[in-house]
Formats: structure tokens, sequence, C-alpha cells
């Protein structure tokens, strides 16, 4: 199994119930999540050695973030203690024909407030083969906008792949700053998830309709740009509700055709947060893996389902879970 890195910045959850609107909830759910702690929980359940690096208070609540990735088998030598707070967001969780609500808390949080990349580079990444970071990450603050480029390309020097998710947060940042900022690192990333949008957008290509052929013309032109682009994937939700979605995976390998997964009907919907960075992970066992790109989307595309159906925002399932829903389904497992 290989060695993963994720970093970014992990925050407290705070939850509403279906049918309460966060002005009127008396009662909250606690979890602790962000994009690259959730992949890291998801690679470790997968096997691999993963560990995550981020920054947290050293209070009861940054106590809490790290038993919460310890739990999990996540490697927390490289979350850093110090600053005044743990970034926090609010869910105001969807139901029927509206969709759920997150409201950030994260303004000078330990993570954001750094002034400097607090990590040697070399002690960093170690003995890693692969770093995964998320666009969450350089939209965080000014000073992450730097040091977020500066350790890829410290990544890369030091012979460590790069998995990158575009992941764009617009109450974070601008899609300008957002599309800038993927321009920078394509020529760095080995893995990426990126939608069509992201790629019509960043390359400057004609903006169009979404269907397979015009994402497999996308990811063909994208390949041409990025010299280290082993993969590229993204997926296909039809949203018919809140809690009733369709969910299909693809994925283009360098040289390849486009493949996609078979398509997963989600309903009820228990928490569909968290669930782009199942899918992440589940595509980074199969590259991580070696296997070919039908079965890669297909484990990928099954991760990210069923990280709708659990509560709270990592994926709680093991490679053989997802394995066995791949060929069971729903059906009683016995």
């Amino acid at each position: 199994m290989a060695k993963v890195l994720t970093l970014g910045e992990i925050m407290l959850r705070l939850s509403v119930g279906d049918g309460v609107r966060l002005a009127d909830a008396s009662v909250l759910a606690a979890n602790y999540g962000g994009a690259e702690a959730n992949v890291a929980v998801s690679l470790a359940q997968f096997g691999h050695t993963a560990a995550f690096a981020s920054v947290v208070p050293e209070n009861p609540l940054g106590d809490g973030a790290v038993r919460h990735l310890s739990r999990f088998g996540v490697d927390c030598s490289r979350v850093l203690r110090g600053g005044a707070r743990l970034g926090t967001y609010y869910l105001e969780e969807g139901v029927g024909a509206r969709g759920s609500q997150a409201t950030y808390d994260r303004a000078g949080s330990s993570f954001a407030a750094v002034d400097a990349c607090p990590w040697d580079l070399d002690e960093l990444f170690g003995d890693a083969d692969l770093l995964h970071i998320s666009g969450v990450t350089p939209a965080v603050s000014p000073t992450w906008r730097v040091i977020a480029p500066a350790v890829v390309r410290g990544a890369v020097e030091r012979g460590v792949r790069v998995s990158y998710d575009v992941n764009f947060r617009a109450k974070l940042w601008s899609w300008d700053a957002c599309m800038e900022v993927f321009l920078e690192l394509l020529p760095y990333i080995s893995v990426l998830s990126a939608g069509i949008g992201d790629v019509q957008s960043a390359l400057g290509l004609e903006r169009t309709a979404w269907d397979e052929g015009a994402l497999s013309d996308a990811y063909t032109r994208l390949f041409e740009a990025a010299p280290l682009l082993e993969t590229v994937y993204s997926t296909c939700r039809v949203v018919h509700s809140s809690s009733s979605n369709d969910l299909t995976g693809y994925l283009m390998t360098r040289g390849g055709a486009l493949v996609h997964s078979r398509t997963h009907r989600i309903e009820p919907i228990v928490d569909r947060v968290g669930g782009g960075d199942a899918f992440a992970a589940g595509v980074l066992h199969g590259v991580l893996s070696g296997w070919d790109a039908q079965r890669t989307i297909e484990f990928g595309c099954a991760a990210g389902a069923l990280k709708h159906t659990v509560a709270g925002d990592c994926n709680r399932f093991t490679a053989a879970e997802v394995e066995q829903f791949l060929h069971s389904g729903a059906d009683v497992a016995r």
C-alpha cells in the first residue's frame, strides 16, 4: 500500500437536523471534517498509510480533531498545535427542493492565521509517495494562496506525486482566483479531480453544455497542457431532490479513452457533505493500487455513493465493504 500525505484545514462541523433552520436551532450535532482530512480518513480505511498535515489550537477542540483522525488510523504527527481557534462551519441540511447551506466561521483560525509555511518540506514529505491537496487550501487566506503552490512544487522536486481536487468554494474566493491557482498548479499535478467547467475555463476553451463527448475533448486538451498528468476524473450528478441523486463517475488516463462507472441512484441521502472527498479517495485507491481505469472509476463512484448513506463528513467504509457494495448493492449481506 502507498504512503499518502494530505494537507489542509480540519474544522468543527455543527449541523441542524432535517426541517430545522439554522437561525431556529436549539440543538447542533458536532462532527469534524475538511476536504483533505476526509480523504486521509478514507485512504486509511482502505489500507494505505495516510498522514494529515494541518494546524489546530492547543485546546479541547484541537484535541477532538486529532482524536477524530487518529481513531480512523490517520497519522497526525504533522498536525501542529497553536493559534487561537479551530475553524467552524454550520450546516443547515436541505429537504426536498431546498438544498443544504454551509455557513463558515473560519476567519482567524489556527490554520488560516499562519504567516509562513510551518513545516520543513523535507520533514513534511518524508517518504511519502503522494501529496493530496484541494483548492480549498489556497482559498483559506492570502498566505495560503502563496504557501499551497510552494508546497506542491516542493513535493514534485522531492519525487512526490501530486493529487489535486479543484473543489471550488464560492463562499471562500472568486472563480477567477480559483482558476488562476489551478493553472499555476497544473504543470505539477499527476492525479486531478476537475469537472468540465473547470477545464474549459482554465484552458480558455468554449464553455459548452455537459455531455460525454465534450468532457472527453476537454480532458484530451488537458493532457496536452499538463505534462505530468496521469489521471483526471469527475462526477456527473443528477439532482432529483436534496435526498435523491443519481451519481456517475468519469475518468480518463493519458492515452486512454474516457470511461464511466455505473450510475448509482442514492435515495434517501443521509448526508451529502464529503461525498466528493470519498469519491476522490476511492479513485486514488485505484490509482495507487495500479488498477485499470474501469475498475478505478467503479470503485471511486461506489465509495462516493456509500458516503451519502452515513452522517458526518468522512467515509467510514473499508475497501472490502466498498467491493461488497459493488457486488451486492442494497441486498442483505449474510
